[in-house]
């Protein structure tokens, strides 16, 4: 079988991870973390892109292979104008668009893999692309609408991995995942649950807005509550984005996020700490529910994923509110790194054809 290096990049807050893979084989995988004090001289997210870029270059080096040695480099999609679902060709107007900055819904350094991947394919000559990034964005019309004309609903999610894994479904389905409904929950920091009709996100919660609440994050608030704490004038808005979004959730209720520990303490007889976990996953099987709803009840399977799924408690808890839907599977971790790889084959093995970004 001929050879197909694809170098996979995916620019995390405080590390960059690379991986190389052959066709879908797993040759290395690298997280490099980056102590603050190497990231503060920066003053923007972009200004980090020389500085990961060498980085992954010479990890290869290190690892004992050259840019000729391979056939691709994918970047993980970052926060551009709402985009389809697929396999995109790096371009230069997508370079140009991420540099100027207007079509970015956030700065975020999953912005950057499109760029190292481009810095290192034009160097080699071969193709760069990414994939499903967090901007995929097929909603149905109904899903836009919040309830107030200034404040429409944004499609931001966990797409690559909810996507791969439905992929990953759809195959132990043995169907091909546009003949199948799906509703996919990612359950991380963030929670993302998703609508996925004949293969198309037709709905998702935006983790930092709405939603059910998850380690850290707030989910969806009471309207009137919110606006008091906000009138208040106790908190600044910086105070309250890191309130809702990084000490929000279990964390705000119980000071620790992770759930391991979290039912030990609950083992050990902390009704406190039970009562948060079985309100969280109740919050998580509520947003499901109303996922089937968009698929008018005819849904193929309730799929779980990300790295809360790794805790058979939360993903029993769930089967047992959800199985009345379908099969519930259950893949554990977030395997970016795969399933940017998974596009990329998808492209070369003309499964799909690569998108271009306009």
């Amino acid at each position: 079988m001929e050879k197909k290096l694809i170098l996979a990049i995916n620019p995390g807050g405080t590390s960059t991870k690379a991986g190389l893979y052959n066709h879908d084989e797993l040759i290395f995988e690298e997280n490099i973390h980056h102590d603050p004090s190497e990231l503060e001289p920066f003053l923007t997210t972009f200004d980090q892109m020389d500085f990961r870029r060498d980085i992954v270059m010479n990890l290869l080096k290190e690892k004992g292979y050259n840019l000729e040695d391979l056939s691709a480099v994918v970047g993980r999609g970052g926060t551009f104008k709402s985009l389809a679902s697929g396999t995109y060709r790096v371009s230069t107007k997508l370079l140009d668009d991420i540099k100027d900055g207007s079509t970015l819904q956030a700065d975020h350094p999953s912005n950057l893999g499109a760029l190292i991947a481009w810095a290192i394919a034009e160097k080699a000559a071969i193709p760069a692309y990414f994939v499903d990034p967090v901007c995929v964005d097929e909603m149905i019309d109904e899903a836009r609408l919040s309830g107030h004309p200034l404040l429409p609903r944004v499609s931001l999610s966990h797409a690559l991995n909810i996507r791969m894994v439905a992929y990953k479904a759809a195959e132990k389905l043995g169907k091909p995942m546009n003949q199948l409904n799906m509703v996919v929950m990612h359950l991380g920091s963030g929670v993302s649950v998703n609508a996925l009709r004949k293969g198309k996100m037709i709905d998702t919660n935006n983790a930092n807005d709405d939603g059910p609440f998850s380690s850290t994050r707030t989910g969806g608030l009471p309207i009137t509550g919110l606006m008091k704490l906000i009138l208040s004038g106790k908190y600044n808005a910086g105070e309250l984005k890191k309130m809702l979004l990084k000490k929000g959730g279990v964390f705000a209720y119980l000071g620790e996020e992770h759930v391991g520990r979290i039912r030990k303490k609950v083992e050990a007889g902390d009704e406190k700490a039970d009562l948060v976990l079985r309100a969280m996953v109740y919050q998580m099987a509520k947003e499901a529910g109303g996922m089937a709803a968009a698929l008018r009840g005819e849904v193929d399977a309730v799929v779980i994923t990300g790295g809360m799924a790794y805790n058979s408690w939360v993903t029993d808890l769930l089967g047992d509110y959800l199985s009345y839907l379908g099969e519930v599977l259950v893949f554990p971790g977030e395997a970016e790194l795969e399933a940017l790889t998974r596009g990329v084959l998808r492209v070369m093995n003309n499964i799909e054809e690569e998108k271009q970004y306009t």
